[in-house]
């Protein structure tokens, strides 16, 4: 659907800038995890109140990447239940910055879920936040419409203005790595890492190689 689903958030850290990769709070909640890549659907949640977020799965469009601003690590945003609601529904994933509960029936289900971690207490229902609004996850700024990209390696965002650019970027970068052999590798790397040790030994650096 958007083209980003065969590219490695390793890949697309490398063509982006430290700013649009999740923080390392954010990792997949079981393994092995498939990689997934979506559109962000955005949702911000009061800290204890997970209102939005249970709507949002009745709201956001199949393939979407629901993406939570919660600040809120003492009560969960989702159970087992909600996850296989957004599951059935098409969604493709949950990336949110804080908590969930009932992770073996999530396991079990196979719905991918990035977030911080896990705790038995739910939050409540009753407060609004915002859908389809910039939020802030894993320390990254995520518009509606942003490609999300995430899997065991991380969370990378891409810019909705961004798409064309970063991808055909992404895959030139993944084009040159598969026609390098090994050897190529190696033997190109070798020259760089002497070539750099020996201009910061000229500048007056120290080398050990114990």
């Amino acid at each position: 659907m958007t083209g980003f689903a065969d590219i490695p958030p390793t890949t697309l850290a490398d063509v982006l800038d430290r700013s649009r990769v999740m923080d390392i709070g954010i990792r997949p909640l079981w393994t092995p995890v498939p990689r997934v890549a979506g559109p962000a659907f955005t949702v911000r949640c009061p800290p204890g109140d997970n209102l939005m977020l249970h709507a949002a799965i009745y709201r956001a469009e199949p393939g979407s990447v629901v993406v939570v601003e919660s600040g809120d690590l003492d009560h969960a945003l989702a159970g087992g239940n909600v996850c296989a609601v957004a599951h059935r529904r098409g969604i493709a994933a949950f990336v949110l910055d804080g908590l969930i509960r009932d992770l073996g029936e999530v396991r079990e289900l196979g719905f991918p879920v990035f977030a911080r971690g896990v705790i038995p207490i739910p939050g409540t229902k009753s407060r609004l936040g915002a859908h389809g609004e910039p939020v802030r996850c894993g320390g990254v700024t995520v518009g509606p419409g942003d490609i999300v990209v995430a899997d065991e390696e991380g969370v990378v965002v891409v810019p909705a203005a961004r798409h064309d650019e970063v991808r055909t970027a992404a895959r030139a970068r993944l084009a040159k790595e598969e026609a390098e052999t090994l050897d190529d590798w190696e033997r190109a790397h070798r020259a760089r890492i002497e070539k750099t040790l020996s201009e910061q030994t000229a500048l007056g650096g120290t080398a050990s190689t114990a």
